[in-house]
C-alpha cells in the first residue's frame, strides 16, 4: 500500500510494511546476520548498488528498513537511518557532518551526553563548539563563525524546556552555509515536523516517545534530501552502530500507538502542570502548554500539541528534590522519558551530571530542577502521588 498521501495515524499503522510470501500483517523479525545471493553476479550487483536487495544486517535489514520507511514518512523526509541508540544517532551525525577545523553551534541545555560527546571527545579531533540559548535567535546569530558547519538544536530542550524557532534557525544556518539538525525527541513527529520548518536533518532517541514502552533503546536520523541520507547511511555502515532486527521490530510495534499515547499523556500533563504551578512548595514550572512559558506562543505556532514533559523547581533546592524523589510511589525514579509510565528524575545529578556546574546553571539546569515525564495513568493517581511526596517537605 502506498501510504505517502495517507493520514498520520494510517501511516503509523501501515507505512513501511511490504507484502511477503506468507501474507504477514506486520513485518517479521529477520533475525539474520547475512543474506544469500542467488548467484555471484547478483552479489556483485548488490555490492555495486545496481540491484536492490540485502547483503549484511549491518548494512541493511528488512525489519529495520520497514521502521526507517515508516519514520521517514512521518517526518516527511527522503529517508531514515536507524541506530542502536539515541547517542548512536548523535555520534553518526557528528562524524558524518563535521571535520577537523569545523564549528558547531548548539542549544546550551541540550541532552547532557550530546554535549559531553562534543566537548570531551570531538574536540580532541579539532571540532569546535559553542553552546547558547537558541530560544534567543540573536544568541544564535552571534554564535555563528566563519567555520560553522552545523547548527544543532534541541526543541523543546532537555530538561530546560526551552523552545527554538526552527524556521528562523533554519534561515540563520542557511545564510551561514551550515546545516540545521533538530533533535525532535521531546515532541515526536506527532507534535512537530522540523523538516517542514526548514531543518535539514531530524533526530530522535526512539527509546522515548516513538517506542514508548521503556523496553528498548534506539535512535534514528531522518534526512530531507537523498544526498544527506546517503551521507548519514554511509557513516552508519562504517561506524557499525546499526539497529538490531529485534530492536526494530519492538520499535515498530510501539510506534503504531504513538498518537494515542502522546495525546493521552498530554491530556494528563495539561492538568498536572497548572496543579504544580499553584503548589506552595514549587518555585516555578516550565511546561510549554502553560501561558507562563516564555515560548508558549511560538510552541502553538510550530507544534500541534504541547506534549507531556514538565520541569519544575522546588523551593527547597537540592535537598527538597531528594525528598520528593525518594517518596514518590507511582512515578518511577528513573532516567529516560516518553513511556506509558510516569517517570521523575533529577537532571543535575543524573542526565546532566557530566556538565560543568557553571555551564549547567547557565543553561537553566539548577540544583533543584526536577524533570517529570507524565504518563498515561489515571490523572487522579498521578496527582495524589505528587501531592503526598510534596507533602513531605
Amino acid at each position: 500500500m502506498d501510504t505517502r498521501n495517507k493520514g498520520f495515524n494510517t501511516k503509523l499503522v501501515h507505512a513501511g510494511i511490504r507484502e511477503d510470501a506468507h501474507g504477514s500483517v506486520v513485518t517479521p523479525i529477520y533475525q539474520t546476520s547475512t543474506f544469500a545471493f542467488k548467484n555471484a553476479q547478483q552479489g556483485a550487483n548488490r555490492f555495486a548498488g545496481t540491484e536492490d536487495g540485502y547483503i549484511y544486517t549491518r548494512i541493511g535489514n528488512p525489519t529495520t528498513a520497514a521502521l526507517e520507511e515508516n519514520v521517514a514518512q512521518l517526518e516527511n523526509g527522503f529517508g531514515a537511518t536507524a541506530m542502536a541508540s539515541g547517542m548512536g544517532a548523535v555520534s553518526t551525525v557528528y562524524l558524518a557532518l563535521l571535520s577537523a577545523g569545523d564549528h558547531m553551534v548548539s542549544t546550551d541545555s541540550v541532552y547532557g551526553p550530546s554535549r559531553g560527546l562534543m566537548e570531551k571527545h570531538m574536540s580532541r579531533f579539532g571540532v569546535e563548539s559553542t553552546y547558547v540559548d537558541t530560544s534567543n535567535l540573536e544568541n544564535l546569530r552571534q554564535a555563528i563563525q566563519p567555520n560553522t558547519k552545523l547548527v544543532y538544536v534541541e526543541s523543546p530542550s532537555n530538561p530546560a524546556m526551552s523552545v527554538t524557532d526552527i524556521a528562523a534557525a533554519a534561515e540563520i544556518a542557511r545564510a551561514a552555509g551550515a546545516l540545521l539538525v533538530v533533535d525532535n525527541t521531546f515532541a515526536s513527529p506527532h507534535l512537530q515536523k522540523p523538516l517542514d520548518l526548514g531543518a535539514d536533518l531530524v533526530l530522535h532517541s526512539v527509546t522515548k516517545f516513538i517506542n514508548g514502552h521503556a523496553d528498548i533503546v534506539g535512535g534514528i536520523v531522518v534526512a530531507k534530501t537523498e544526498a544527506l541520507h546517503k551521507q548519514i547511511r554511509a557513516m552508519l555502515v562504517n561506524l557499525g552502530a546499526n539497529m538490531d532486527p529485534h530492536q526494530s521490530y519492538m520499535v515498530s510495534r510501539g510506534l503504531k500507538t504513538l498518537a494515542l499515547r502522546v495525546e493521552r499523556a498530554e491530556e494528563n500533563a495539561r492538568k498536572v502542570a497548572p496543579w504544580l504551578e499553584k503548589h506552595p512548595q514549587v518555585a516555578w514550572v516550565r511546561y510549554i502548554g502553560l501561558p507562563s512559558h516564555p515560548q508558549h506562543d511560538l510552541s502553538k505556532r510550530q507544534m500541534t500539541g504541547f506534549g507531556s514533559m514538565i520541569s519544575f523547581e522546588l523551593k527547597g533546592g537540592l535537598e527538597a528534590g531528594r525528598i520528593v524523589m525518594d517518596n514518590v510511589h507511582l512515578a518511577g525514579l528513573a532516567v529516560s522519558l516518553g513511556g506509558v509510565e510516569t517517570l521523575i528524575s533529577h537532571p543535575a545529578s543524573m542526565t546532566h551530571a557530566s556538565m560543568a556546574r557553571e555551564n549547567r546553571i547557565a543553561a537553566g539546569i539548577t540544583d533543584g530542577l526536577v524533570r517529570l515525564s507524565v504518563g498515561i495513568e489515571d490523572l487522579e493517581d498521578i496527582l495524589a502521588d505528587l501531592d503526598q511526596a510534596l507533602g513531605r517537605l
